[in-house]
Parts: C-alpha cells; sequence; structure tokens
C-alpha cells in the first residue's frame, strides 16, 4: 500500500475515533440533561430534602459538595505544591525520592472504598469526629493529594530550561525563579489538574457514605465542620438504593443534572481567567 494511502488511513481511524468518544460524551450528557433538566428550579437546587414526602430539594447537599470541596482542596493544595515543587526544582534523585514518587503513585491507585474504611477508622472512630463534614474532607485530602502532587510537578518539568536559565543568569535566586518564572508558565496545567480532582471529589461517593454520612443538618448552609456531610452524589445513592420518597426518581434525575451542570461550570470559571490571562501575555 501507497505510505500517502496508509497516512490518510491512520488518520481516518483517528479522527472516527475521536469523534466517537465525542459521540459518546454528547449522547451521556445530553440524555442527563434531557431528564434532569425538567426538575431544576430555584425551590429545588436551594430547598430542604425529604425523607418521606414527595417535593424535597437538595440545598443543604448542594452546600456541602462545596464546602467540603472547599475545606479538602484548602488543606491538600499547599502540600501538593509544594511537594510538587520540591519534586521536580530541588529534589535529587535520590532512594528518597524514588520511595516519594512511588508511595504518591501507590496512594493513587488505593481504591476509593479503601481510603473511605481507612478514614472511618482513624477520623469517625479513633479521632472521634463522627460522620460529619471535616471527616469527609480530610478523607477527600488523601484522594487528592496524589494527582495533585503528580499533575504539579509535570506541569513544572514542562516548562522549558532556557526560562530558569536566564531567570537566574539576571540575578534572580532560586526561589524567585520558581515563584516568578516557573510557578507562573506552569499555571495552565496546575489549573486543569484541580479542576480535575474537584470534578472527581464533587462525584465521589464511597469515601463519604463511610466518613460523612448520609445525613444533614436541621439547620441550612450549615458551617459547623461537625454536622452531617451529606453530599449531591451520596443523596442520589441513598434515593435510588434506600430511599423512600415517591418522587426519588425525578429527585435523582435533577441531581444528575446539577452535578453535571456545576462541574461544567465549574471547570469554566477556573478554566476562563487563565486563559485570558496567557492571552494578555501573548500565548
Amino acid at each position: 500500500m501507497d505510505t500517502k494511502v496508509q497516512n490518510q488511513a491512520a488518520i481516518g481511524v483517528l479522527w472516527l475515533a475521536g469523534l466517537s468518544i465525542l459521540g459518546l460524551l454528547v449522547v451521556f450528557l445530553g440524555y442527563i440533561l434531557y431528564k434532569g433538566l425538567p426538575i431544576l428550579s430555584l425551590a429545588f437546587v436551594l430547598g430542604k430534602s425529604s425523607d418521606m414526602m414527595a417535593g424535597g430539594g437538595v440545598g443543604a447537599q448542594w452546600f456541602n459538595s462545596f464546602y467540603m470541596l472547599a475545606i479538602s482542596l484548602g488543606i491538600s493544595l499547599p502540600v501538593a505544591l509544594g511537594a510538587g515543587i520540591y519534586l521536580a526544582e530541588y529534589a535529587k534523585e535520590t532512594k528518597l525520592t524514588k520511595c516519594i514518587r512511588l508511595s504518591v503513585e501507590s496512594l493513587a491507585t488505593v481504591p476509593s472504598i479503601v481510603l473511605g474504611l481507612f478514614g472511618m477508622i482513624l477520623f469517625v472512630h479513633v479521632m472521634d469526629l463522627g460522620f460529619s463534614i471535616i471527616g469527609g474532607a480530610l478523607t477527600l485530602v488523601l484522594l487528592n493529594l496524589p494527582l495533585l502532587v503528580r499533575v504539579t510537578e509535570e506541569a513544572i518539568r514542562t516548562v522549558p530550561k532556557s526560562y530558569k536559565e536566564a531567570s537566574l543568569a539576571l540575578g534572580a535566586t532560586k526561589l524567585q525563579t520558581v515563584l516568578r518564572v516557573i510557578l507562573p508558565e506552569a499555571l495552565p496545567g496546575i489549573i486543569t489538574g484541580i479542576t480535575l480532582t474537584a470534578g472527581r471529589a464533587l462525584g465521589e461517593t464511597a469515601i463519604l457514605i463511610f466518613t460523612a454520612g448520609t445525613t444533614v443538618s436541621r439547620h441550612m448552609f450549615d458551617f459547623d465542620v461537625m454536622a452531617g456531610g451529606e453530599t449531591l452524589a451520596v443523596h442520589l445513592w441513598y434515593l435510588m438504593s434506600t430511599g423512600l420518597v415517591p418522587d426519588r426518581e425525578l429527585i435523582a434525575d435533577g441531581i444528575g443534572a446539577l452535578l453535571i451542570l456545576t462541574i461544567l461550570i465549574g471547570n469554566i470559571l477556573l478554566m476562563l481567567p487563565v486563559k485570558l490571562w496567557l492571552k494578555q501575555r501573548g500565548r
């Protein structure tokens, strides 16, 4: 077969694979939104849930999802950024750094249900935090850290070495080079990692069932970290497994659509400022 024909055939196969994935995504999201968008309303999104009566909302669960995500990212981001910078810029290739990388990669492969059981033993029972927002958030930190560390390290390593050498040649210190040259250039990759981590955490169920529980506070938008921490994803699981609400399928459809919209809008809000910042810098 002619080389040009082979090249065209390979390009066609790759296009077909890409369009197939895109088609599956469109069908998947379209079906969820088609079923769930008619359910969404202000009363549904901000209203209180019901255990027995129809017409309940998901306001407390929606708030818990964001609140727990904010706490977990607030704890894991500084640690992950520090570890990623250390591994990429300061650490030498020793047995210790190899052990750290192996530990991070091993933690990333642990099933979430195992992390949930570990969190239940440590945070719920040993530390006596009970089924609470803080217990779920601390366990989510274990889920977030491996991905954030690896993404940060890889994003920093993609920055051209010439940028670092030019900064050092102009008299900047190593810390100044990292903070003012390397990190700004690696920011798009780091933000991408944060969006992936946030989306994964928002949709997590196994970890939170064992640590945050399946109940919410009696007060709407309760900032008490010891309150019940049921999230949207956990509420969806609870409704379709043991829920007694007559309209549970409608509520489940609404939760699915709300989760999709929340993740999409969150990604846009995180990525748009980065795109505008890169455009201003001429990239």
